[in-house]
């Protein structure tokens, strides 16, 4: 038995098709991927080369997001849903530099994911708590469930969902699950989200180029659509936008194909 788990465990992070997690790190300059994934990553870039800033970008807006949120919001609990591969300046490094008492539940259900997290999401400091979830973002219950075991469920908490959700076909299957998810959080919580946008005809192109190469397919959406995410929620200034123009410490004239925004729950 044991040996057969090794075998389709083996089978599920084979290196011979195209893997999200794996493309995502190769554009954003990481090593943690294969001949596959660059070929199906250089296919998007070929026909949308902003893909590449987009991916830095994303994980620059992360770093501006979480540290606003623990060192202006005073919030020391994350809960990072699609959490993907560990690459530089990851929530809980950020976070417990600022707060040491910080806590931080990764989730995924990625097998490859869960591998590197095994060996990378490792405390920062003695007082800091850092873990991961096995579970897939359709499943919020069981999400919000398993965080009980770390998270203190009456303090405010910040959700994050990185550019995941564009995995999700239906938007209302989307709505659904960054709702369930806010429902389960106290008052005084935030919602960080971003993903890409159906803003140009080279970013869906890309998007179509994507599927192409067997990667699984990533659905844009109108900033209009992500706006619906966060209602009922007080945005934090300045609201939904590019995420280069997230509070970027300085001016920035990039539009990037991606919206995102942190907002609070009254």
């Amino acid at each position: 038995m044991a040996d057969e788990h090794r075998s389709d465990f083996a089978a599920k992070i084979s290196s011979s098709g195209p893997h999200a997690a794996r493309i995502w790190n190769y554009w954003m300059g990481g090593k943690d991927n294969f001949e596959a994934d660059r070929a199906a990553g250089d296919a998007v870039a070929e026909v949308y080369p902003d893909i590449v800033t987009m991916a830095k970008q994303s994980r620059r807006f992360l770093i501006r997001a979480v540290r606003y949120l623990a060192a202006e919001a005073g919030v020391h609990q994350f809960l990072d849903i699609g959490t993907g591969l560990p690459t530089m300046q990851n929530t809980h490094e950020i976070a417990q530099g600022i707060r040491p008492d910080a806590r931080i539940v990764y989730v995924d259900n990625d097998p490859l994911v869960l591998v590197h997290a095994r060996a990378l999401l490792k405390n920062t400091t003695p007082g800091g708590v850092t873990t991961y979830v096995d579970a897939d973002y359709h499943e919020p219950e069981l999400i919000i469930s398993d965080a009980h075991n770390v998270l203190d469920f009456t303090k405010p908490i910040g959700v994050m969902f990185m550019g995941v959700l564009g995995y999700v076909e239906d938007f209302d299957v989307l709505l659904s699950i960054v709702r369930r998810v806010m429902d389960a959080v106290p008052s005084g919580s935030y919602l960080v989200l971003w993903d890409g946008s159906d803003t140009g005809d080279a970013v869906n192109e890309g998007s179509a180029k994507l599927a192409e190469t067997g990667a699984v397919p990533y659905f844009l959406r109108r900033p209009e659509q992500l706006a619906e995410c966060f209602a009922g929620l007080e945005p934090v200034e300045p609201g939904l936008v590019p995420i280069a123009r997230w509070r970027p410490g300085a001016d920035v004239d990039e539009a990037i194909d991606a919206y995102g925004a942190v907002a609070r729950k009254p």
